[in-house]
C-alpha cells in the first residue's frame, strides 16, 4: 500500500529534498506551500513525471494564520486520505536579539515555528489514529544565544512539545525531532558562508541535505524511536572547536 506524507513548507529548500526523497520510496506527498507557488507547481510536475504511480496534490496554506493551520489535515484527508506520517519542516528565521524582538516578530516566529506544529501534530494524533510525526528544530536548542532569539526560542519550545506529544500520544504515534546544522546557505549568500561557519565546529565542513535525509530514514525504520532528537550538525550541538 503506497503511503502519504504531509510535508510543510514542501516546495523548497530542505522540504524540497524531504519531498523528493520520499517520493523515490513510494510515498504519496501533500505538498504543502504558502507563498511558493511556482515551486510547489513546479515540484508537482516533476514528482508526477518521475513517479506517475503516485499522488502528489499541492495545499496552500499560511502557517501564521490559525484557521488555515487547522483545515490543512482535513484537506489533506478529504484529497489524498489518512497520511501516515507528517513532517513540520516550515519555519521562518528572523535576526533579533532579545531586546530588539518586537512583539510582532515574536508572534511571527512562535505562530509559523511552534503553534502551527503544534496543531498539526495534535490534529494528525485526533485523526490519524496511527503514523509517525518529525518535528524540525534546530541546533540552536542546546545554547542560549539571543542573535536570533525568537527563532531559537520557538524552536526549544517545539522540541519540550515533540518529547510531551511522543509521550501523550505513544503507542499509535510515534514522534521525533531532527536538528539540522550547516545544512544550506541562505538564499542570498553561497557556499563559502557555510565553509567559513564550519571551521568552528567539529566536523570542519557542512553537512548538506544527505545526514537529514539519511536520518529520516533512520526514525521511519526505527519502530521503536519516539520522542528523540537526531542532532544532524556536525557536533555544532557540542560547541564551538578550540
Amino acid at each position: 500500500m503506497i503511503k502519504t506524507a504531509l510535508i510543510t513548507g514542501a516546495a523548497k529548500r530542505v522540504g524540497k529534498a524531504i519531498s523528493i526523497h520520499l517520493a523515490s520510496r513510494g510515498w504519496n506527498i501533500a505538498i504543502h506551500y504558502n507563498s511558493s507557488d511556482f515551486d510547489a507547481r513546479k515540484l508537482q510536475e516533476e514528482l508526477s513525471r518521475d513517479f506517475p504511480e503516485q499522488q502528489f496534490e499541492l495545499f496552500k496554506a499560511d502557517l501564521s494564520q490559525a484557521d488555515e493551520v487547522e483545515s490543512l489535515l482535513p484537506a489533506v484527508f478529504d484529497t489524498l486520505g489518512n497520511p501516515g506520517l507528517l513532517v513540520n519542516n516550515a519555519s521562518v528565521f528572523e535576526r533579533s536579539f532579545l531586546g530588539q524582538t518586537t512583539t510582532e516578530l515574536l508572534d511571527r516566529q512562535m505562530n509559523v515555528n511552534f503553534r502551527a506544529p503544534f496543531i498539526l501534530t495534535r490534529n494528525f494524533a485526533k485523526m490519524a489514529k496511527s503514523g509517525l510525526v518529525i518535528n524540525f528544530v534546530d541546533t540552536r536548542i542546546v545554547n542560549n544565544q539571543s542573535g536570533f532569539a525568537a527563532y531559537s526560542l520557538s524552536k526549544k519550545t517545539l522540541w519540550e512539545m515533540t518529547k510531551m506529544a511522543a509521550l501523550e500520544f505513544g503507542p499509535n504515534i510515534r514522534i521525533n525531532a531532527i536538528a539540522p546544522g550547516l545544512t544550506l546557505p541562505p538564499e542570498e549568500k553561497g557556499e563559502d558562508y557555510l565553509l567559513k561557519l564550519a571551521g568552528d565546529i567539529a566536523m570542519k565542513r557542512p553537512g548538506g541535505l544527505d545526514p537529514i535525509l539519511k536520518s529520516m530514514d533512520f526514525i521511519l525504520e526505527n519502530d521503536y524511536l519516539t520522542g528523540q532528537l537526531l542532532f544532524c550538525d556536525g557536533g555544532e550541538n557540542l560547541g564551538l572547536a578550540n
